[in-house]
């Protein structure tokens, strides 16, 4: 997964799948995109205006954990 943020366009990228493939983009709000790849799924969020949506400052640095023998 990786988070991408634009400052001179001010627009949020989460790309949650990591192969490059075809995508369709689906517009579910005036600010959201979703990117869809095979059979539908979510490969990557696109969110405009995302310092006027969200507060950056809580995203970044971003921490996660991979949970060990989890299931996808």
């Amino acid at each position: 997964m990786q988070i991408i943020y634009n400052p001179k366009s001010d627009i949020l990228y989460i790309r949650l799948d990591e192969p490059k493939q075809d995508v369709i983009n689906q517009r579910i709000s005036d600010d959201v995109v979703l990117d869809m790849g095979v059979d539908e799924k979510i490969i990557g969020i696109e969110i405009m205006d995302a310092s006027h949506r969200m507060n950056l400052k809580n995203i970044f640095p971003v921490e996660f954990q991979v949970a060990i023998g989890a299931n996808a």
